[in-house]
């Protein structure tokens, strides 16, 4: 679940096995797939031509070698081939960038900075508890579920952070219930439920979970400003 921003999220670790985000409202459920659908399609775009370019080298690849007396021909195709390998590479990289930014936009037009609420969940460094998931409710809402891997566990430990939250709220007071569910390193069962009061102003909101296990002598759940 953590799996960490640039603050690490990915980790935004953006993998989970669980996650549940609500749109605070039809409108950006239907911007969303608006931004979502041109995505795809310019990446598709790209992967369809790197699929023709590929299947081209491909092809030439598998042609029989010319008859003697052609001798510059192999090399020349040769010279093709890596000429066109070098082509796909910046293809690839086109793909990935043009992926990042569509990515960037969709989350500026999906949740503007009046609005926008986002929460990340960090432990200290060297905390033995093996966290298994945390669940977030805002104003009695589920806003995110997410159930964590080893892997993520292990870069949390080394001090990775994840964005496990992004939406729209709406200025002014606000309940933040974090429940969080792990193990002790004794293999006993935690669980542990807090709430907290956050106040959303006209400007991006950043609030920050340290979540720590029993037997370290921190607090398990604290929040703040980020």
């Amino acid at each position: 679940m953590a799996r960490s921003n640039q603050t690490t999220d990915r980790l935004a670790i953006e993998s989970g096995r669980s996650f549940t985000h609500t749109p605070s409202d039809r409108r950006a459920s239907v911007r969303r797939k608006s931004i979502q659908g041109a995505a795809r399609a310019v990446v598709l775009a790209f992967l369809f031509g790197l699929g023709s370019a590929y299947g081209w080298a491909q092809q030439k690849g598998q042609q029989p070698a010319p008859p003697k007396g052609a001798q510059g021909a192999p090399q020349k195709d040769q010279q093709q081939m890596r000429g066109l390998d070098e082509q796909i590479q910046e293809v690839k990289s086109d793909v990935l960038r043009i992926a990042a930014e569509l990515s960037l936009l969709e989350e500026k037009l999906l949740y503007p900075s009046g609005t926008q609420v986002a929460i990340f969940v960090a432990m200290p460094k060297g905390d033995t508890m093996r966290l298994d998931a945390v669940r977030l409710q805002i104003d009695g809402q589920l806003v995110a579920h997410y159930i964590y891997s080893l892997k993520e566990l292990e870069a949390l430990r080394k001090g990775g952070v994840q964005r496990i939250y992004v939406g729209n709220v709406a200025t002014g007071d606000h309940q933040l219930e974090v429940l969080v569910d792990g193990k002790l390193e004794g293999g006993a069962d935690f669980s542990r439920t807090e709430h907290f009061a956050f106040r959303k102003e006209v400007k991006p909101k950043l609030v920050g979970l340290t979540l720590a296990g029993a037997n370290s002598g921190k607090t398990p759940i604290t929040l703040g400003e980020w």
